[in-house]
């Protein structure tokens, strides 16, 4: 029987006993209070397909019963779990409280239970008789991947879904559109998927020194494709945050519909989609026709997410072309604006106006800062921590994603034999050292840091097994910080940490995941498959 004190994330309280447990079998039933259908759902097709248990539906109060319960005196997403030697029952102070204690129970059960199908049908699964309470340190607990550089087909997303579930993360930031490519369909201008959504010919490998792959690469996303992935998302009680980038990384837009660059600068019906990595010096042109363009694109956004917030980038945005066009020049002096940075704040400031009229909320990277901070708006804090103190003392909300901390993308190791060695060295431990609340903010400024992100770029990811690769086993960490409680302010038990994890990856093998080795790389032969090709100057056999 699996003891609680293995849990990743870490839970607040647990109280187990030394001897005694429940056993699950084919006649263990399923009882759940009203509100509770979608976890009782889950559990019959996820944890009950995994160990061949039907759980039938059973009364309330009835022996050798899981029960599902509602109490409104929990936090929204905290539960209590207890099991007994009658049943399990899981109560939680919402819907998502619920679903949290059955990923937690879920964890007891074992490896077996994070399979599809059962791997020792007839096979009873114990857990000892404990008693934990739980609920998430912050409200935001965010991955964000990138489809625009490397597109990932939509049952790689919804396998993400189900890792983010299993380490209760609940935020799901959706990159869809970059210079490198558009990812969703927008039926009032098709071209965008048409033209937008493949390239010639992509790269992959270091910055430095890539490799280019001289064929198309791309794909999009159906609008019915997205309606399942909220769907499937709500129902892991996961939000799905939408990015549309603007007036930045447009390079694929501009090629689709000429029209929305910068035409007195340059020819943009010569402009294809950025073949690329990097900051593409193509931007959005600021007319009242790109306004249009953009309003029916978030039209159409809206009706499928229906999330608080909205994400429109706003990053890296270059302003050579708008220095150098007369048009964009009389555009600045039109609007009584300063420079093109407040330009940028204008165009951004317009969206919040526009998001909130119709009760959403814009959120953007923390160059939206630049030139003064939209009314209403949210920042991602991506570079460092500046921006998020910045936006928090402002008293607006904040995410924090630094790129020292929670990059995925970035390198794990120093070694020659890292893969793709990129930017910094975030080992498994620097990321659980991550805390998301800067200790300068004072308690009221703290408030507005909603949570946090680890941000899953994918210049150097071109498949699923690299992603794999990049996000694990720092995921876990991250979910961790995220979701657990601190222990005291700067204090972490990393030590506690890796030994729960030992366990852990039992769990990742089980769900399929090639993560990377825990004592170093191992030769690849041994983990085929992991990355999908070799890398310029890699040892045999990668």
């Amino acid at each position: 029987m699996t003891s609680l004190a293995e849990l990743i994330p870490a839970p607040r309280a647990v109280e187990v006993a030394t001897t005694g447990g429940f056993v699950f079998g084919p006649e263990t039933a399923l009882w759940g209070a009203p509100g509770t259908g979608t976890t009782q759902r889950w559990l019959r097709s996820t944890l009950g397909a995994a160990l061949g248990l039907s759980l039938p539906p059973g009364q309330e109060g009835a022996e050798n019963t899981l029960a599902l319960r509602l109490d409104d005196t929990l936090e929204p997403e905290g539960y209590r779990l207890k099991v007994t030697a009658d049943g399990v029952e899981i109560t939680g102070g919402g819907p998502a409280g619920v679903f949290w204690g059955a990923q937690s129970l879920r964890r007891l059960l074992g490896p077996d239970a994070f399979r599809r199908a059962p791997v020792a049908p007839g096979r009873r699964y114990g857990v000892r008789h404990q008693t934990v309470e739980d609920a998430p340190r912050f409200r935001w607990r965010g991955l964000m991947l990138d489809v625009a550089r490397h597109f990932m087909p939509k049952d790689g997303v919804l396998r993400c879904l189900d890792l983010m579930a299993a380490h209760k993360l609940n935020v799901f930031h959706f990159h869809l559109t970059d210079d490198q490519g558009w990812r969703i369909e927008i039926k009032r201008h098709p071209r965008l998927t048409e033209v937008g959504s493949w390239r010639a010919r992509t790269k992959f490998g270091h910055r430095a020194s890539p490799l280019w792959e001289e064929k198309p690469h791309g794909g999009f996303y159906t609008q019915d494709d997205i309606r399942e992935i909220v769907a499937y998302a709500a129902e892991r009680h996961i939000t799905v945050v939408p990015e549309i980038d603007v007036p930045g990384h447009s390079q694929a837009a501009i090629a689709a519909y000429p029209e929305l660059g910068n035409t007195d600068v340059i020819d943009t019906s010569s402009l294809s989609v950025w073949d690329n990595w990097g900051i593409s010096l193509n931007v959005l042109n600021p007319t009242d026709n790109t306004l249009r363009f953009y309003e029916g694109v978030f039209e159409e956004l809206l009706e499928l997410f229906p999330s608080e917030f909205i994400h429109i980038g706003g990053d890296e945005c270059a302003k050579e072309q708008w220095r150098q066009s007369p048009s964009v020049q009389a555009r600045i002096g039109e609007l009584g604006l300063a420079d093109e940075d407040e330009l940028q704040s204008w165009f951004v400031a317009h969206f919040d106006k526009w998001l909130s009229a119709r009760g959403r909320r814009l959120i953007g990277w923390d160059e939206i800062l630049e030139g003064g901070l939209a009314e209403g708006a949210a920042v991602s804090s991506w570079r460092g921590y500046t921006g998020g103190i910045a936006a928090a003392r402002a008293g607006h909300d904040v995410v924090m994603c630094p790129e020292q901390q929670v990059y995925l993308d970035y390198r794990q190791d120093a070694g020659a034999d890292e893969p793709v060695p990129i930017a910094y060295v975030r080992t498994l431990e620097d990321v659980y050292r991550f805390e998301p609340v800067p200790p300068e903010l004072t308690p009221e400024e703290a408030a507005h840091v909603l949570g946090a992100q680890a941000n899953v770029w994918t210049e150097v990811m071109e498949d699923q097994g690299r992603v794999d690769y990049q996000t694990f086993p720092r995921l876990a960490a991250f979910a961790e910080v995220a979701w657990s409680a601190l222990p005291a302010p700067g204090e972490r038990d990393f030590a506690d940490f890796e030994r729960r994890m030992t366990a852990h990856y039992r769990l990742l093998d089980a769900l399929g995941v090639g993560y990377r080795p825990p004592t170093g790389p191992l030769p690849w032969q041994k983990r085929p498959g992991v990355l999908g090709r070799p890398i310029e100057g890699a040892p045999p056999n990668r």
